[in-house]
C-alpha cells in the first residue's frame, strides 16, 4: 500500500525525496502516465467460443487457433495453461512508422511524441502474461528489427531478469544489398532469447550440416573414421599444461607457444597418444594435434546466433511460401512480413522436444504452425500449437478477418494438402485444429452469462484433454484426465445422478463440476470424487496472478 504523504512532514518529505534523487536509477522507464490507457486492457472474463465450420480435422483436438485480441487471449490462457508451454514464438508489430503498429484501433505513425511508449505498454502487458504460460525449462523468441531492439532487450531483462539472457540471434533476412539504401542496407533482423530459468533450461543440439561434416578426413585410415585435427594447446591456463613433448621424429617440442598452456596433463597426452588419438603430421615431425573424430561428435553441435539466409530462408522465401499455399489474387494481398518456415523449423529443433506445447500469440500468417507440423512429420512427435491472431479489422477495413482469412486457412491447406502456384497437388501434413474464438464476459455477469459450451471447453484445456465439442443431448460431459475422470454437470436430477453413479463406478478417481457441488456432495459421499463450483472455479482461476496462486487441477 502507498504511503499517506499527508501525514509527513516537510522535514520528512525533504528528506525522502533528497534520498529519491540520490538513488540511482537504471532500467526502462517510458511515460505510461501520459498515454492513452490501452483500451484492450480489462477486467473482463474471457470464454473461449467453438467455431465447429472452422475448425479442422476429426476427432478431439489438441491444436489451437484463437481469434481475439491477445490481451484477452493470454489471459484465458493464463487460466487454462499456467506453466505448461516449452516455447513461445513471437513477431510482435515492429512499431515502424508505416502503419504496422495499432493501438486502440489506430496506427501509430512515425509522428507520434509517444510511439514507443505505447508499444512499450502494449508489449510490457502482454510479455507479463505470457511469462505465467512458460514452464520452468521454457523459453519466449521474439522477432525484432532497429526500431524497437534496444527497448525490446531492456523490456525483456525488466520482465524475465537480466540472468535468464539467452542470446540475440542475428537472422541474415535478405539476398541481396539494397541499393537504394540512403546509409547502409538494411539486410538483418534480430530474435531476443530468454529462458524462464537459464538454469534449468537446454538447448537441443542443432543437426550436422554436410558442410560440415565435410572438413573430417581420415588420412592415416584409422578404422575408427574420418577426424579432423583439433589445436594441442590453448590460451587457458592448466597447472599440468607445461612440459616437452618429443615427436615420433625425434624432434623435442620444449612446450607449448607463449602464452599458451597445453590441453592435456602428460599423463593424458601419453595415453591419447598410445590410442592413436594424437596426429603428428605424414612425417611424423608436427607438433601434436589432438584427434576429433566424426562419430564422437554426430550428436549434434551448439546453436550459433548467426543465422544465414541460405540456411533459415530469407524475406521473399516467405512470401513466396504463403503466395504458394493461399494464391492471394493481388500481390499486394500477400501477408507484409511473414516469416520463412525454416526460420521456425530451427527454433523449433533448438527449444521443442515431441510432446511440447508452442505458443505464437502474434500468429500472423500461421508459419509456426506450419513449423510445428513439418517437425512432427520429420520425427514423428506430437508437439502441439497455439496459435492467436486478432482480425485486425479497422474502421476502414471493419470486415477483416487475418485470423480466419489468412492464418487458419494457410494452416488448414497445410494439414490437408493443397494445389500450389503451379498446379502440382502437395500432401497435407495431417492434423487438425479447434478454431476458438475469445468472447468478454463482464465480471458482474459471468455466473448468469457463461454459457455451458464455454465452461466444458475451459475445463477440457485446463486438464490437458484433447478438445471436443459440447453435446447439449448429453446428461453430463465426460473426458479422460490425467488424473482421473473428468465431469461436468450442466443440471442436477435425479437421472443425472444415477448416470453420474454409473461413469465413475470402474474410474480410480474423479472431479466433478457442477452448478451445485454442496448439493451434489451431500447426495455422493464416494471418497473417490472431487468437487468444485462452477462457474467460481474458471473464476478464481481466471483471477489468480500466478501460476503459483493457479495451481495444477
Amino acid at each position: 500500500m502507498a504511503d499517506n504523504y499527508d501525514d509527513y512532514s516537510r522535514d520528512q518529505l525533504l528528506r525522502l525525496l533528497r534520498e529519491r534523487d540520490r538513488r540511482p536509477r537504471f532500467g526502462l522507464v517510458w511515460e505510461r502516465d501520459e498515454i492513452d490507457h490501452d483500451l484492450s486492457v480489462n477486467n473482463d472474463f474471457v470464454a473461449l467460443d467453438w467455431d465447429a465450420e472452422l475448425s479442422c480435422g476429426d476427432g478431439p483436438q489438441r491444436n489451437l487457433i484463437i481469434e481475439g485480441d491477445n490481451f484477452d487471449a493470454l489471459r484465458t490462457l493464463r487460466m487454462t495453461h499456467a506453466g505448461r508451454v516449452k516455447c513461445i514464438y513471437i513477431d510482435p508489430p515492429y512499431n515502424t512508422g508505416n502503419r504496422d503498429f495499432i493501438y486502440n484501433d489506430r496506427f501509430v505513425d512515425k509522428e507520434d511524441n509517444y510511439r514507443h511508449s505505447k508499444w512499450l505498454e502494449f508489449m510490457y502487458r502482454r510479455l507479463e502474461l505470457a511469462k505465467e504460460l512458460l514452464r520452468e525449462d521454457g523459453v519466449i523468441f521474439v522477432s525484432i528489427d532497429d526500431n524497437e531492439v534496444f527497448h525490446l532487450g531492456l523490456l525483456m531483462e525488466q520482465i524475465f531478469g537480466a540472468a535468464n539472457f539467452i542470446a540475440n540471434v542475428i537472422w541474415q533476412k535478405v539476398y541481396s544489398p539494397k541499393g537504394t539504401a540512403q546509409h547502409f542496407s538494411d539486410d538483418h533482423e534480430y530474435i531476443v532469447c530468454y529462458a524462464l530459468n537459464k538454469a534449468v533450461w537446454r538447448p537441443n543440439p542443432m543437426p550436422r550440416s554436410a558442410a560440415q561434416d565435410k572438413a573430417y578426413k581420415n588420412p592415416d585410415n584409422d578404422p575408427r573414421g574420418p577426424w579432423k585435427a583439433g589445436d594441442f594447446s590453448a590460451r587457458n591456463f592448466y597447472s599440468k599444461g607445461t612440459y616437452a613433448i618429443t615427436c615420433p621424429s625425434g624432434r623435442v617440442v620444449a612446450g607449448p607457444p607463449p602464452g599458451n598452456y597445453w590441453r592435456f596433463s602428460e599423463e593424458k597426452f601419453l595415453e591419447l597418444d598410445g590410442d592413436k588419438r594424437i596426429w603428428w603430421g605424414r612425417d611424423g615431425n608436427n607438433v601434436p594435434a589432438f584427434k576429433r573424430f566424426l562419430s564422437d561428435v554426430q550428436q549434434g553441435v551448439v546453436p550459433q546466433t548467426l543465422w544465414k539466409y541460405d540456411e533459415v530462408g530469407h524475406t521473399q522465401d516467405a512470401k513466396k511460401e504463403i503466395h504458394d499455399i493461399l494464391q492471394f489474387e493481388k500481390s499486394e494481398d500477400v501477408f507484409s512480413t511473414p516469416k520463412p518456415v525454416a526460420l521456425l523449423e530451427r527454433i523449433m529443433r533448438i527449444a521443442t522436444k515431441p510432446g511440447d506445447i508452442v505458443l505464437d500469440f502474434f500468429a500472423g500468417s500461421g508459419t509456426t504452425a506450419q513449423a510445428v507440423l513439418n517437425l512432427n512429420q520429420e520425427d514423428g512427435g506430437d508437439r502441439r500449437f497455439i496459435l492467436v491472431s486478432s482480425t485486425e479489422a479497422t474502421l476502414d477495413l471493419p470486415d477483416k478477418n487475418l485470423c480466419r482469412d489468412v492464418c487458419a486457412e494457410r494452416v488448414r491447406r497445410v494439414i490437408a494438402g493443397y494445389v500450389n502456384k503451379k498446379g502440382q497437388s502437395v500432401a497435407g501434413l495431417g492434423g487438425g485444429f479447434a478454431y476458438l474464438r475469445c468472447r468478454r464476459i463482464p465480471a458482474a455477469t459471468v455466473f448468469r452469462g457463461i454459457e455451458h459450451a464455454q465452461v466444458w471447453t475451459a475445463l477440457q484445456l485446463i486438464h490437458g484433454v484433447a478438445l471436443t465439442p459440447y453435446q447439449a443431448a448429453l446428461p453430463m460431459q465426460t473426458a479422460e484426465g490425467q488424473r482421473g475422470l473428468v465431469i461436468y454437470l450442466p443440471k442436477l436430477t435425479d437421472a443425472v445422478l444415477d448416470a453420474l453413479q454409473t461413469a465413475i463406478h470402474a474410474v480410480g478417481q474423479a472431479v466433478v463440476y457442477s452448478w451445485q457441488p454442496a448439493l451434489l456432495a451431500q447426495r455422493l459421499t464416494d471418497p473417490r470424487l472431487a468437487f468444485e463450483p462452477i462457474p467460481a472455479f474458471l473464476v478464481n482461476r481466471f483471477g489468480a496472478r500466478s501460476s503459483a496462486a493457479i495451481g495444477r487441477p
